[in-house]
């Protein structure tokens, strides 16, 4: 009997997770209220800062990471299965379909829980990101950047259906609160259902290798024995669910399932089962720097991670397009 050896964890995984760990740190540390985080590990801390702390910083830190690593990952499904490195929850109709069913939710049920908007969203995710899906795979259209304009222009009518609606039954303020990513409202008791998001990145890792061979296309994956269209269902419901309790706990985080799963496959290739634990540590290393940015740049006033995300997000974009430009043409 032979001992087979045990696979050690890649250095670059590991550096990564130092990184974010000391990033939650300062995450933990800055804000509005002034507080000592080595007073707290001393256990020296004032009851008021232990509660802060516990209450506030703490949730808002792992509500960043959570949400930081589930987008990132539903990015890299979603580029998976549309067999393009331009689609996104973002960019492929799956955020403006939750927000429509936030908003549909407010309107036929304005006392639902946030698990029932949950579910309710899921279902228009769900349907918004096959209608997509379906839209592509019959669209003439075959240059890569189609793609990104196809999504945009499909988001665009879902948003403006909200949008119109909102405005009728003045709910345009509500509507940009969902539409908006922020953490600054993210207290204990508010963030828990993130932790679905969690089991649901876990479940895509499981699943990694399946979609590898989905991302090579339906005749390619049927010869292998793959069931091409379950695994594309198992991707639907996990980008739709991951998505929907997103958007309903913080809002929307615009560019974070494109740039990093972009900028990790051009590092580490398409090989899913290890692009997924760095893209998961890229999502939350993003989100942290964009959120501790927002929080410093104009102390103690705060900018919405959402406007930083986007700022930074739309130059990469914009690299990326200009990158694909020559090869797409």
């Amino acid at each position: 009997m032979t001992l087979r050896p045990v696979k050690s964890i890649e250095p670059g995984i590991a550096a990564s997770v130092v990184v974010v760990i000391l990033l939650c740190f300062v995450s933990i540390a800055i804000g509005a209220y002034s507080l000592s985080v080595i007073d707290l590990v001393r256990g020296d801390a004032e009851f008021h800062d232990s509660m802060v702390m516990a209450t506030s910083r703490i949730p808002r830190t792992l509500a960043i990471v959570l949400v930081g690593m589930s987008t990132s990952v539903c990015g890299l499904i979603m580029q998976m299965l549309a067999r393009n490195k331009f689609a996104s929850p973002t960019t492929a109709g799956t955020v403006p379909a939750a927000s429509l069913g936030i908003l549909t939710m407010a309107l036929l049920v304005p006392g639902a829980t946030m698990f029932m908007k949950m579910i309710v969203a899921t279902l228009f995710a769900l349907v918004g990101t096959a209608a997509f899906l379906l839209i592509l795979r019959y669209s003439p259209m075959r240059s890569p950047l189609a793609v990104p304009l196809v999504g945009l222009m499909f988001g665009g009518v879902l948003g403006s259906i909200a949008t119109f609606f909102a405005y009728r039954y003045d709910l345009l303020q509500s509507l940009s609160a969902w539409t908006e990513g922020d953490f600054s409202r993210v207290l204990k008791g508010r963030y828990e259902l993130l932790w679905l998001s969690a089991a649901l990145t876990v479940v895509a890792y499981l699943a990694a290798d399946r979609f590898t061979v989905a991302g090579l296309g339906e005749s390619f994956a049927t010869n292998l024995g793959l069931n091409y269209r379950r695994v594309t269902v198992l991707g639907l419901v996990i980008v739709a669910t991951i998505t929907a309790v997103n958007v309903v706990t913080v809002g929307a985080i615009p560019f974070l399932g494109l740039i990093v799963p972009n900028v990790i496959s051009l590092a580490i290739g398409d090989n899913v089962r290890r692009a997924v634990p760095y893209a998961a540590i890229g999502g939350a290393a993003f989100l942290l720097v964009c959120d501790i940015a927002g929080r410093l740049i104009r102390q103690p006033f705060e900018i919405p991670i959402s406007a930083i995300a986007g700022v930074i997000g739309s130059m990469v974009f914009l690299v990326l397009l200009i990158r694909e430009a020559p090869r797409g043409s």
